[in-house]
């Protein structure tokens, strides 16, 4: 099965204030990337907006005919998809506080298109150079700009 490759970040300006989020999907034979901003979010919401995105649009433009290697520097995305996200399921949608998870709607999306694309999820570090994961951080960070620019 051939491999596509999904790069996503988020940001925001202030925490919680404006936010974007940016994906980059890409193999062999294809480019696209995409972004967008919230007036009023957090940087966690708009890094599972990033990855949610991206595999919404691989999903709309190419079905379920690729394996998905998605590279996020969000250790909240990575370890609340791959490990926490069984026991707030069991426990119904409470973390280990017994508080509601925050954000359920967004990781209901998530684990739904994960469960459905069965992607491999990958943790990199962000800042660090790896050039996929700079220009999320700019698509993201663009969007933001954008989106202040519209409002003055």
């Amino acid at each position: 099965m051939p491999i596509v490759y999904l790069f996503a970040d988020g940001a925001c300006s202030g925490n919680p204030g404006p936010g974007g989020w940016g994906f980059i999907v890409k193999n062999d034979s294809l480019y696209f990337e995409a972004s967008g901003a919230e007036p009023s979010t957090t940087n966690n919401r708009m890094e599972l907006l990033s990855v949610i995105r991206g595999l919404e649009y691989i999903m709309q433009t190419h079905g379920k005919n690729f394996h998905i290697r998605i590279f996020t520097d969000s250790q909240y995305v990575f370890y609340g998809i791959t490990k926490w996200i069984h026991d707030w399921k069991k426990k119904g949608w409470k973390n280990s506080q017994k508080e509601p998870v925050k954000n359920k709607e967004l990781w209901e999306q998530l684990d739904t298109l994960t469960i459905t694309l069965q992607p491999e999820f990958n943790w990199i570090r962000g800042h660090a150079g790896h050039e996929e994961n700079e220009r999320c951080d700019e698509l993201a960070r663009t969007a933001i700009k954008k989106l202040l620019e519209q409002d003055l």
